[in-house]
Parts: structure tokens; sequence; C-alpha cells
């Protein structure tokens, strides 16, 4: 394929943005070459600015569920946006978008919408620390929770692949109140709820790890975290970000049945458009501002255009339950399909999923968690992103980010991508 355009357009975006690029993982650092820009996008396809096609895995890294420019999305945001583009003032679809939420979600009152998952990440956070009198929180060594201070401890994504996890800005006691543990092993989590008692305010995890590539929870985990919660008076926070409205309506409360504290929402929550969303049960959220002394605030948060985006995908979601079904069955079909042609080619690799998130681990041993993920061979992962580029599929950049399943693909789709692994296989050994 050619990417002349592509090309030259990164050039010129380095001279005046950071790495030419607004987020670091589109820089294509982890896998070497220059970015793809793309130009526009329809259903499961991504067309770029050099006129290639290709079939698109990260979905905006998660939103487009439905597929690009899905048409109720396209049709709710223009209707809206020749009504007033902002106010700042409070708009009717913000508690209609609000009730469906909370009709979807099993264990919420009450939702606040942000913009962003950084930042319902971090208010989130907040709030927990005010409900509880407590400083410290527990995260994930490879979870990623946004860019705030507290969680660029040991952080996935994008972190890892440029080899900062702990962040230059990130003060020291920021980072003292901020307690690691490696995902997956509960035995960690009990030690330092041992060393720090009456100390921790929440643990925040995703309940599904989507950025050290796809890692779902061995079977107690969450159960188990739920436990120790319960057992020290401490919160448990659900980063949905990902994983919300789109492994189950309910997101993974539903699927797997443990009922967080909190729970925080981005992507699929907005359709595409720049909107993240923390909730939780009365008593918590009536500690935020104005009815408690928490303080959030935003003057976009609850825009009527990212309302409009999100409050139309939601009840596409919600008037659809076998969507989910459908993305999972696809999921397993693609899983299958690659893992087949790989193990013919002799290539050593493992496959993680869960509902419509999926990842290839170039790895032995199982992949449970951030050292087993970083233990990966990603010199093969960088062949095989080139390859299945070369072939006109669209993966994520980075060996640590899951790929997105989107309903709009079909499954001529799905055989082009398995017949795409076919041909890059034999380069991998």
């Amino acid at each position: 394929m050619i990417y002349k355009r592509s090309s030259a357009l990164f050039a010129e975006a380095q001279q005046v943005i950071p790495g030419g690029v607004n987020s670091p993982v589109r820089a294509f650092k982890a896998v070497g070459g220059d970015p793809i820009f793309v130009k526009e996008a329809k259903g499961a396809y991504l067309y770029d600015e050099d006129g290639n096609r290709l079939i698109d895995y990260i979905n905006s890294w998660g939103p487009m569920i439905l597929g690009h420019a899905y048409k109720p999305v396209v049709d709710a945001v223009v209707e809206k946006a020749q009504k007033g583009t902002s106010f700042g003032m409070p708009t009717q679809i913000e508690t209609e978008i609000a009730q469906l939420a909370v009709k979807m979600v099993p264990g919420i009152d009450k939702i606040r919408f942000v913009n962003s998952g950084t930042e319902a990440c971090m208010s989130a956070v907040r709030l927990a620390r005010g409900f509880t009198g407590r400083d410290k929180i527990i995260k994930f060594a490879g979870c990623y929770h946004g860019h705030s201070d507290s969680f660029l401890i040991q952080a996935g994504s994008g972190a890892v692949t440029f080899g900062t996890p702990n962040s230059p800005g990130v003060t020291a006691g920021t980072a003292k109140d901020t307690l690691l543990a490696p995902y997956n092993n509960l035995t960690e989590v009990q030690k330092l709820f041992e060393a720090n008692e009456n100390e921790i305010a929440a643990i925040i995890i995703e309940p599904v790890a989507g950025n050290m590539g796809c890692i779902p929870p061995s079977e107690g985990f969450l159960e188990g975290l739920r436990e120790l919660c319960d057992t020290h008076k401490t919160l448990l926070i659900f980063d949905e970000v990902m994983t919300g409205f789109r492994l189950a309506a309910g997101g993974v409360q539903e699927l797997m049945g443990v009922q967080a504290d909190i729970v925080t929402f981005g992507k699929v929550i907005g359709g595409g458009l720049p909107v993240g969303a923390f909730a939780a049960r009365n008593e918590i959220m009536d500690y935020l501002a104005p009815v408690g002394p928490v303080y959030q605030a935003g003057t976009l948060s609850g825009n009527p255009l990212a309302m409009a985006a999100g409050l139309a995908m939601l009840k596409e979601l919600d008037s659809d339950p076998q969507i989910f079904k459908r993305l999972e069955e696809k999921t397993e079909y693609l899983h299958k399909g690659m893992s087949k042609v790989l193990t013919e080619n002799g290539v050593v690799h493992t496959i993680n999923r869960l509902g419509s998130m999926i990842s290839v681990h170039f790895a032995e041993k199982p992949v449970t968690d951030f050292a087993s993920a970083a233990n990966a061979a990603t010199d093969t992962f960088k062949k095989f992103f080139h390859g299945m580029l070369a072939e006109g599929i669209y993966i994520a950049p980075s060996a640590y980010e899951t790929w997105f399943i989107t309903d709009a693909l079909t499954y001529q789709d799905l055989d082009e991508t398995i017949n795409a692994v076919a041909k890059v296989a034999p380069g991998l050994k």
C-alpha cells in the first residue's frame, strides 16, 4: 500500500504538535514507521488520506460498537447541532441519557457526565477519598485509568509502550498514595491491606483489562476484591471506560455478577464523541457538589452534542439485546480462525478474548497480568502489525492494546482478516 500522503501529513504535524499526534500511542513508536492519517470511515472500514481501505479493529479504541458513521448517531448529532452546540446550562437530554444509563447498569442510582474517561476515573477516586476520609488507593500494574497523576504509576497502554510508566511531573507525594498490585493476584492485594490498615479509600481496576492487551479476570478474582473491600470498608471502583455498554448492556457488573461501589464510563457512552461518566448509589453520589462537599465541575460536561450521540447509541443497544451475542460470536470466529493459521505455521502465540475484546500475544505461556504480557515477543508483534497493515487490516499499533470488534464487521471481513493472518504468519517464525 502507498502511504505518501500520510507520511507528508505526519511530517507537517510534527512541526506544530508534540510528536505529531494528540495521543501518544497514535505515533507508531511501538511498531515503527509513520502513522496512518484517516480521511473518513464508514461501517467497519477506514479510508486513509492515500485512498486505502482498511478493515478497522480499533474502532476509535472502542466507541464504534455499531460501526463508524452509524446513521442514528450521526442524525442525532446533526439535529442537535442545528439548535446550538453548547450552553453551559442544564438541558433535558442530560436527564434522558442519565435515566437510560441508570436503567441499563445494575447497582447505580445517579450518574454524572464529564468529558473523558480520564476525568471520570480522576473524579471517581476523589469522590472515594472524600466519602471514606482516606487517602490511599490500590491500582494494578498494567491497568490504565487515564493520565491523571494518581494513575501514572506502572500504567498500561501508551505509558508502557513508551517506557515511562512513572511519568515525570508526577510528584513523590502523589505516588506514595498509589499502591500497586499485580493483576489477578488476590494475595498481594491482601498484603497491601494488611500493611495499610484503615488507610485505603478505594481499589480501582479495569475488571477486564484492555491496556496490556485483553486480559480477563481469573476465576474468583473480582469476587475476592469485593470481599476484601467489604471487610476493610474500602470502595471498589470498576473502570468500565472500555467495557461499559460493550461486554453487556450493564457492563462487567452484569456479565460477571460482581457489584462495584463506583463505576466509570467512556467510549461507548459517548457514541464516539468526548464523553465520560461516573456513577454510584445515592449515598456516594450525594457527596458530590452541589449537594455534598466533594467538588467536581466542567464547562462542557453534558455537552448537548455529546449527549445526543450517547443517547442515540445507548437507545440502539438497549433496543437490541442480541447485539452482545452477535459480537461475541464474531469475536470467537476470529479467534478460532487466527489461532488455526498461526498454529499451522508454527507461530508461538496465545489469544485472549472476552465478549467483543480480543488480543494476540506472541507468548508461549498464558497472559494473565502485566509481567506475562511484557514477556511476549514485541519484535514479532511489530512484524505482525506491519504485515497486517500491508494486507489492509488495521489493528492497534501496540502489543499492549486490545482489539475491539464492531457489529458492522461481516463474516466476509473476518475471513479476509484470517486470510491476511495466513499470509503474514510464515514471516513470524
